[in-house]
């Protein structure tokens, strides 16, 4: 569950891994000091490259350690049906005529496009239950439209269809299913090449290193995501698509080179990633923006207060934070990576009251996506566990189902 505490699944995978805390110790180089006030509540959270490393020496994905998303808990169960249907969208059945989509008479590009817009404001506000229901008949079109036409009108379909994937690419890795992610994802970016985007790869290559950073891949991910910037650092700098794309697959570099702890590299290449957004004022914005890599001056500040963050370093964190005026393009999943941060920063300061006022923050732009983020319940939990409990906390915990 979300909220077993992060001690007591580590100790859980170390059992099955047949392993003492020495010996986890040995093999993933954390000091045995902190794995056992990890397993003992002594220590409710730890650095991200820490995590990292605890997950590569017990053999697991970074999400196994840190606990399922609420959505679809791995307790053996059978799936869903949602979520069998978008597998069988994302991956159709062997050896099986494709089934015509209904109501394919009525289908048109323009229709296709709003189709996966709107799919992707859902997937931005946490409505997974939602763009579950809708996109398998979302893949189901754009398949239907990339078959069809001349060649061009197959191309510009080709297009949609990486999109569409690329959508079940990144609600796959939000369900804790990054190999169901890399699948849809090898997907979109073979749809990709026979379309005529040139910055359709590069985005899928983004979310693709993004699926390897969440198993732990951290050196593929980096090199993905230096190869694919610099493509497009070389075609694409004239639009603010490309700087987009370009500034998306940077900052995705430099959170490999954060997760590995070399913060000093991440830093740098933040900083580069700030100044180079600043070009975006120069150049007419996209035709539409929600199927293009999120990327500004604020998307960069986001992530260097999150890096800031995860590195044990919370002033500097509420030093970035502070006066942030978030460009109306930042959709809710972003704003909710930015309250979160700033309330894990007032917490490791031993603010109880700041970091309460930033998760009651949370609750009011993102109610959904506070409910799927396992670092909400783990800074709740902390509190709660303190000796400090400021007004409203207790309504928090409540909310986020923390065990009072």
């Amino acid at each position: 569950m979300a909220t077993e505490h992060l001690g007591d699944r580590m100790a859980k995978l170390r059992r099955a891994a047949d392993l003492t805390q020495e010996g986890l110790s040995g093999r993933s180089g954390v000091s045995v000091d902190v794995i056992r006030k990890l397993e003992q509540h002594r220590k409710h959270s730890a650095r991200l490259p820490t995590l990292h490393s605890l997950a590569s020496g017990l053999g697991v994905e970074l999400t196994a350690l840190l606990g399922d998303p609420p959505a679809v808990p791995s307790s053996g169960d059978a799936e869903p049906p949602q979520l069998v249907a978008v597998r069988r969208a994302i991956m159709p059945p062997l050896f099986a005529p494709p089934a015509e989509p209904a109501g394919a008479e009525n289908l048109s590009l323009p229709l296709l496009r709003a189709e996966l817009a709107e799919g992707w404001t859902l997937y931005h506000s946490a409505a997974f239950g939602r763009l579950m229901d809708l996109l398998p008949g979302i893949i189901a079109d754009a398949r239907l439209v990339a078959a069809v036409g001349d060649s061009e009108e197959r191309a510009v379909g080709q297009a949609a269809l990486g999109k569409a994937l690329q959508l079940g690419g990144h609600l796959a890795i939000r369900l804790g299913k990054t190999d169901l992610a890399l699948s849809a994802l090898e997907r979109a970016y073979a749809a990709a090449g026979d379309s005529g985007d040139p910055l359709l790869a590069p985005m899928v290559s983004n979310s693709v290193a993004w699926a390897y950073q969440r198993q732990a891949r951290l050196d593929d991910a980096r090199n993905l995501a230096v190869h694919a910037a610099d493509d497009v650092e070389r075609d694409h700098q004239g639009t603010a698509e490309g700087v987009r794309v370009w500034g998306g697959l940077l900052m995705s570099a430099a959170t490999s080179h954060a997760r590995g702890d070399d913060y000093d590299t991440a830093n740098t290449m933040m900083l580069t990633a700030e100044q180079g957004a600043g070009r975006l004022a120069k150049l007419p914005p996209p035709a539409d923006g929600r199927l293009v890599s999120v990327f500004s001056r604020s998307s960069v500040r986001i992530e260097r207060v999150r890096l800031a963050v995860q590195h044990e370093r919370p002033e500097e964190a509420l030093k970035l934070s502070k006066g942030m005026r978030l460009s109306a393009d930042i959709p809710p999943s972003w704003r909710t990576w930015l309250l979160l941060d700033v309330a894990r920063a007032h917490a490791d300061l031993g603010d109880a009251d700041g970091a309460v006022k930033a998760l009651e923050a949370l609750r009011r732009v993102a109610p959904g996506w506070m409910r799927h983020h396992t670092l909400a319940v783990a800074i709740a939990s902390d509190l709660w566990a303190g000796s400090a409990r400021p007004a409203g906390l207790r309504k928090l915990v409540g909310f986020l189902g923390v065990d009072q």
